[in-house]
Formats: C-alpha cells, sequence, structure tokens
C-alpha cells in the first residue's frame, strides 16, 4: 500500500463552503476530504501527516495573465537578464505568491526588448524546454498577439499549429482607443521597454494607424476558430467598444480581459463571456490607466475571473480584500481558481479540492487579516514552505 499525505485541523474552501477537516493526498491527488475532527487512527506509520493549525486550504491559483516573466527579464529599460535565470527565479516567487498553475504573457509584436519578436519566441521555446525538465509551478504559455504587427500572424499560425502556447489573445495598442486613447500615455508605456526616441515613437504610432488599416480579421476569426478547436482559447484585450466584442464572439473567444468600462464588461457578459479584471486594481482601488474599477464590475457582477496581471503577489490579498468588501470568500476563491480553470478546459484536473484532482493547494494563514501563505502543494509535492521565529532581546539590534 503506498503512503498518503494527510493535511489536518485545516479550513479547507471548498466551492460553496468552508469546512473545518483534513485532506488525505495519494500519489499526488486528493484522494480524501474528510470533514470534522482528526483521527489518527486512520493514519499509517508510512503516511505523512501535516498539521494546518487553523489555516485556511484552498485551492491553488491558476493565473490567466500576467506579464511577470518579462518583468523579470527586463526590470528596467535597456537590461535584458537570460531567460534562464528569469524562469527559474520567477517560478520561486510564484510558489511564494500561491500560484501553482501559471499562464506566462508574452507579447508578439514589432516592439523592442524583450518583446522583440524573435526574442519572444526564443523565450517560449525556453519555457516549454525548461517545464519538461525540471518545474516547482504548472508552466503555461499565454500569447498575446498584437494583431497591428501583421506580419507576426505566419508566427502565431505556427505556433498553434505545433502546440507551442496554451492560451492565446488578440490586442489593439494602437493609440487614441483602447487601453491608451490618450497617446501621451503609451508613450509613458512604450518608454519602459527602453525607447525614448521621439522621432522613433512617432513612426512607430504611424506604422500602427496604418497596419489597423490593413488587419485582416477573416484571417484572425479563422485562426482563433482553428485554435480553439485544439483547445487553445481566445481572449480579447482592452475592449472598449460593443463591435470589440462582436469581434470576440465571431472568433468564439471565450474571455474580455480588462474591458475599459462598466458597460462593456457588462455587455461581454451578456455575450457568454467571462471577464477577467486585475489584482493590482482590486487592491489599489483603481486602474494604473485610469479605466474601469475591478471592484465596480465584481459589484455588479460583470467580472467572474481575477489575474496578477503584473504583480503576482496580489492575486491572494485581493482575494481576502474582496472577502472582506462582503463578497463571499468562496465566490472569490473561484474567481481566481476554479472560474478560469472552468474557461481554459483545464478544470477536470484542477480548480477545486475535491477527490480525484491534483493536489495542487496553498495554505494560508491570517496575520491581522493579512494572507500569509504558508505552504504552496503542487501534485502533492510541497514546493514552499515557510515559518517564524519569534524575536526575543537577544534578536533585537540596540539603538544605543
Amino acid at each position: 500500500m503506498k503512503s498518503k499525505t494527510w493535511i489536518k485541523n485545516g479550513h479547507i474552501v471548498l466551492p460553496n463552503t468552508v469546512i473545518k477537516g483534513q485532506i488525505v493526498i495519494e500519489e499526488g491527488r486528493i484522494a480524501e476530504i474528510v470533514e470534522g475532527g482528526f483521527q489518527k487512527t486512520s493514519v499509517l506509520p508510512e503516511d505523512q501527516v501535516i498539521d494546518a493549525q487553523d489555516c485556511y486550504i484552498m485551492p491553488g491559483i491558476i493565473d490567466m495573465h500576467c506579464d511577470a516573466l518579462e518583468k523579470e527579464m527586463q526590470p528596467r529599460p535597456n537590461t535584458l537578464f537570460p531567460v534562464h535565470m528569469a524562469f527559474f527565479e520567477l517560478e520561486k516567487k510564484l510558489a511564494t505568491s500561491g500560484i501553482t498553475t501559471m499562464y506566462h504573457s508574452l507579447t508578439l509584436s514589432d516592439e523592442w526588448g524583450v518583446r522583440e519578436q524573435g526574442m519572444v519566441v526564443n523565450i517560449i521555446q525556453k519555457i516549454n524546454q525548461y517545464k519538461k525538465q525540471r518545474a516547482m509551478i504548472n508552466h503555461k504559455i499565454h500569447l498575446r498577439y498584437e494583431v497591428t504587427f501583421l506580419e507576426g500572424i505566419k508566427i502565431l499560425e505556427k505556433m498553434i499549429r505545433e502546440k507551442q502556447i496554451d492560451f492565446m489573445s488578440y490586442m489593439d495598442h494602437t493609440p487614441g482607443q483602447g487601453q491608451f486613447r490618450d497617446k501621451a500615455a503609451y508613450k509613458d508605456f512604450v518608454k519602459a521597454y527602453g525607447v525614448d526616441e521621439e522621432k522613433e515613437l512617432e513612426a512607430f504610432f504611424d506604422k500602427s494607424v496604418e497596419s489597423q488599416q490593413k488587419i485582416n480579421w477573416n484571417k484572425l476569426i479563422s485562426l482563433a476558430k482553428s485554435a480553439g478547436k485544439n483547445g487553445i482559447h481566445l481572449a480579447s484585450h482592452d475592449d472598449d467598444t460593443k463591435d470589440k466584442i462582436e469581434t470576440l464572439v465571431a472568433c468564439e473567444g471565450v474571455i474580455s480581459e480588462f474591458p475599459i468600462n462598466l458597460e462593456i464588461a457588462e455587455y461581454a457578459m451578456s455575450k457568454g463571456m467571462s471577464v477577467c479584471v486585475g489584482a493590482p486594481n482590486i487592491i489599489r482601488g483603481k486602474s494604473h490607466s485610469n479605466n474601469m474599477r475591478a471592484i465596480d464590475a465584481i459589484n455588479h457582477h460583470a467580472a467572474d475571473i481575477i489575474c496578477s496581471d503584473y504583480l503576482p503577489s496580489a492575486i491572494v490579498p485581493a482575494i481576502f480584500h474582496l472577502a472582506q468588501e462582503k463578497v463571499k470568500l468562496t465566490e472569490a476563491v473561484k474567481m481566481a481558481t476554479l472560474n478560469p480553470a472552468k474557461v481554459l478546459g483545464i478544470d477536470h484536473n484542477v480548480g477545486t479540492l475535491e477527490a480525484g484532482k491534483y493536489a495542487d493547494l496553498i495554505v494560508i494563514k491570517l496575520h491581522e487579516g493579512y494572507p500569509i501563505i504558508r505552504q504552496t502543494m503542487v501534485g502533492g509535492k510541497i514546493v514552499y514552505q515557510s515559518d517564524y521565529f519569534e524575536m526575543n532581546d537577544e534578536r533585537v539590534d540596540s539603538v544605543c
């Protein structure tokens, strides 16, 4: 008989309720969830027992949109670090943030630095290589295709055909619409990638406007449908008109990411789409681009998915922030676990704590209301664990 792992004395967050009990793990999957007091007589000598100490136990986070890898590779303009270093260092941060499945958001465009097309192709190849060799968490690829990058359509087709990606989104960052209605705001954004020459920026903007008129939407719609049939679902990005939602529907897309205003978010939901908002927006109470407040969409039932966007450490605090805002904890948790798992087609294995699914879970202790992750488990293996020591007079440096 194979040994089991027991996680006892935890407040287990199930899809619709929270129970006190224990989780039994066998061969990387949840074998059983038992409500009530821990029965030591059920444990065999070879079993491992972990005491959750009244912490919350919830499913691991499934983050469908985060460009943290770009930030890890290029933390400042004109500073590029190796892919392997960024990958290995970032996944440690992801595990400490409770993320057990990450869809790395990488941009295929005619931009610069870490978003240069050759660089992006290389990054994707490296991630697919590294995750097969060893990994702390589940790594997947979310390819963000800039639709004005007309030459990139062949690269996108190849990646879909060869199944190099797991999820994709169409986006249009042409100044004057979408996220960057203000041209100056886009200039500030692009400068973060090391471009500061006014003439170069203006030439890039002019090319984007010109390319926008040449987009072959029939081709993009056909490509999206083909990808969807192979399990590579489509999202749209920064939707600001109903026409864009209708285009997403025509593409058989499934998610509207970061709609610009509440009206469009509600329209997307009315069309059967999921709507994704960012955890940093929830915590800060506002958009960094002065667009829709995420909490407004959630309160109007016009958003059902939370992603970390650009800050992995924000997603678990955002969940508990919502719980303080009178959103049921179980519903807030589902927005970062079950809901993205469902829409991306992986909910048969992850997204909830239930028998038969992988034991991807996190153990969280509240410290003065703030969630601190004590343990992250992926496939029944502990990939992150923390403990604390109590300060005493001997350890406190004197100021005298």
